[in-house]
């Protein structure tokens, strides 16, 4: 039997297995995923997790279960390209093509104190453990949340209904929220987080992060906990990989998904140089382009001469259980419309792969 091994179960290979099982793998393959968890962890919602608004539950959906599926749990120690195989631990899991889906982990861009005295939300175990800190805090803690981006939006609107009473504070790098879209949608955030007590302070650049003090342009601020958003980067051992890197750190690859110098090798989601801002969409969009393509070698077809643009629907991002905004189609949306409109996709991707 052949193998296609998939490494990480993040939202480019769940989509991957999703469009081959039960019936487009070919009869003479089987599919092995390594990850380091036994489910798949909705990446997109662990502020929740963080913010103690939704259990560990909530946020995990199992893997799809099929006879030609094979699961394989334990930290990756090695990527061998030259001889297809994977080191697990003590184990090795040779390949005849290999899709490296391993995600991101955060990026510090070099700022002294900021990986030693910050919080994650990137993993589960991350997210867990931001969330025992900051439930431990006494009443008028200060929780300072770097970035800005959507992860941090969330994050501080989360946490803000979840503790009424906490002060806390998000640092900007930019002008306003948000600045690569609409301004209405970026003075909407702004002015939920005012209603709210959240102390947004733009133009922010944090040059070094001591415990209990955060340290932003010339002024220092004292907080209690300060949790990390403020950018990512693939994991180390994608950034060690002999192979050509592009903007971010991400892996080169041709538009075809692979590896130039490696055909049967396939890079999806956080770790590829694409066009776009990495997301769990972009994910979803390009492991379908990556499906089509190896159908296409296994049938031994000439692949297309150019393939389709990656087109992304949008955005949707929430402030708090009632309230959220959207950019879908070049359009905003805000309010209840669009939280209801994350909520239901969060439904739908749970249906799907539940």
């Amino acid at each position: 039997m052949k193998n296609l091994v998939l490494l990480g179960g993040g939202y480019g290979n769940m989509r991957v297995m999703q469009k081959l099982l039960p019936n487009t793998l070919p009869s003479e393959y089987n599919i092995t995923l390594i990850d380091r968890i036994p489910f798949h962890g909705l990446k997109t919602e662990f502020y929740a997790l963080a913010a103690g608004t939704e259990s560990d539950k909530d946020v995990r959906v199992d893997f799809p279960k099929d006879a030609r599926l094979n699961t394989v749990f334990g930290e990756i120690t090695s990527i061998d390209l030259e001889n297809q195989l994977i080191s697990v631990g003590d184990s090795k899991v040779d390949y005849d093509e290999l899709i490296i889906g391993l995600g991101c982990e955060d990026k510090y861009h070099n700022v002294p104190g900021a990986k030693e005295h910050t919080f994650s939300i990137q993993t589960m175990t991350q997210a867990r453990k931001t969330y025992q800190a900051i439930a431990d805090l006494p009443s008028g803690s200060t929780v300072g949340i770097v970035g800005a981006g959507l992860s941090g939006i969330e994050l501080a609107s989360e946490l803000r209904e979840s503790r009424k009473d906490l002060n806390i504070k998000l640092f900007d790098r930019g002008e306003r929220i948000l600045p690569a879209f609409p301004e209405k949608l970026s003075n909407y955030v702004k002015k939920w987080f005012d209603k709210h007590q959240v102390e947004v302070i733009p133009n922010s650049n944090v040059v070094k992060v001591e415990p209990g003090v955060l340290y932003n342009n010339e002024d220092s601020h004292q907080v209690d906990i300060c949790v990390w958003t403020a950018g990512i980067q693939p994991v180390e051992i994608v950034r060690n990989l002999p192979v050509e890197f592009g903007e971010g750190n991400r892996v080169k690859i041709n538009q075809y998904h692979q590896l130039p110098q490696y055909p049967n090798v396939y890079v999806v989601g956080d770790c590829a140089s694409l066009p776009h801002a990495p997301s769990a969409q972009l994910a979803e969009v390009q492991a379908e382009q990556i499906v089509e393509v190896l159908t296409n070698v296994w049938q031994g077809k000439v692949l297309p001469e150019k393939m389709p643009e990656l087109k992304l629907q949008g955005f949707l991002g929430s402030l708090g259980e009632k309230e959220g905004f959207a950019y879908l189609m070049d359009r905003t949306v805000t309010g209840r419309l669009a939280r209801l409109l994350k909520s239901g996709v969060l439904w739908l991707y749970k249906f799907h792969n539940g």
